[in-house]
């Protein structure tokens, strides 16, 4: 017998910004718990963004590049009779926003030779604009659903 299933923990909202997407991003780009360095790339980030689009509101442009990324269709590996098919899934608003997070994050880990702030504000404008390596493979993961769409059937 399966115990219930554990409710979902949202983190409190950060203390700039009022934005629980952006607690969020900052908890996915923390490491080994040093939470403080974390926050000050995020909101250098945002200085850098506001400089280079001239937007006055940062937290505008970072939603536009997270929605920009964030999948909405995924495929899942199911086994049916001995032989797995990848079957395609729709992406709740929140696995698509950890998603989202999760490929910028590594995106921008992968650059190197320059600060994180610099990298992450690279991604993040590359995303605003709907280009760059995230949006990539949020167009990667659609194709690859659109082209297993054939086994929608076996979803359940």
């Amino acid at each position: 017998m399966r115990r219930r299933r554990a409710e979902k923990r949202e983190p409190n909202p950060d203390a700039k910004c009022n934005s629980r997407l952006v607690a969020k991003f900052i908890n996915t780009l923390m490491y080994d718990g040093k939470k403080t360095i974390a926050e000050n790339i995020v909101y250098d980030v945002f200085e850098i963004l506001e400089q280079k689009t001239g937007e006055p509101n940062a937290l505008k442009v970072f939603n536009k590049a997270l929605e920009n990324i964030r999948p909405r269709v995924e495929v899942k590996a199911r086994r049916v009779g001995g032989a797995t098919y990848q079957v395609p899934i729709e992406v709740p608003v929140a696995r698509g926003h950890a998603l989202a997070m999760r490929w910028i994050r590594d995106f921008a880990r992968k650059k190197k030779g320059r600060p994180m702030k610099n990298k992450l504000a690279d991604e993040f404008l590359a995303a605003y604009k709907g280009e760059g390596a995230a949006v990539k493979k949020r167009d990667d993961t659609h194709k690859m659903a659109e082209s297993n769409k054939a086994f929608s059937h076996l979803r359940w």
